[in-house]
């Protein structure tokens, strides 16, 4: 199919991120590792969802409101949706996701939604309609996420972690086999006085 084709993790989003005084939202830029830019959100949820998708090994592309669908409802009624993400994986397979809590899915919001899983099935991606993650889970993917950012990246800790955690440890027994004392990045002295 000539969606295959597309590179639907490089596209623009389809319609703006809209801010305005007294909405009920709060919009905005994720920074994504994965992408090496800004990825949009429009709620928290989203958000949060797609620090999930930028934190996921098999990931290796985000965009945000990547298309849109167009279709006739059984009354004849055209309808139209973008879904919120659209991720590539390693293995070249691809995921849809919208993000919506699920005591807030009204009866034409899922007919929206079942039609975007119909049209992913079509073409051979997967679709997700996800709700609220695990708070806990978000907490430390969130925390994480800030080490991201490539001017926190030292490769020469980084080379000595990566042998220090080829196997699961604790964080702390890890850290130390490599010389840094609390999980320190050896970076400077502002958090615990440890220098290079």
């Amino acid at each position: 199919m000539d969606a295959w084709a597309v590179r639907f993790e490089d596209v623009a989003p389809v319609r703006a991120f809209k801010s305005y005084k007294g909405q009920r939202h709060l919009p905005g830029l994720w920074w994504s590792s994965t992408v090496g830019g800004h990825i949009g959100y429009e709620s928290w949820l989203e958000r949060d969802h797609v620090m999930l998708l930028d934190f996921a090994p098999s990931v290796v592309g985000i965009s945000s409101q990547p298309f849109w669908l167009f279709w006739r409802s059984d009354a004849g009624k055209s309808v139209s949706h973008a879904p919120d993400y659209f991720a590539r994986r390693q293995d070249g397979t691809a995921v849809v996701v919208d993000c919506r809590p699920a005591d807030r899915r009204k009866p034409r919001d899922v007919a929206k939604f079942e039609a975007t899983r119909a049209a992913c099935a079509q073409v051979g991606w997967d679709f997700r309609l996800v709700g609220a993650p695990d708070p806990i889970v978000v907490r430390n993917v969130r925390w994480l996420a800030g080490y991201r950012h490539p001017r926190h990246r030292l490769e020469s800790v980084a080379a000595e972690l990566l042998v220090a955690f080829v196997e699961p440890q604790p964080l702390m027994e890890g850290t130390s086999a490599v010389g840094t004392r609390s999980g320190c990045c050896r970076c400077c002295s502002t958090c615990c006085g440890h220098t290079s």
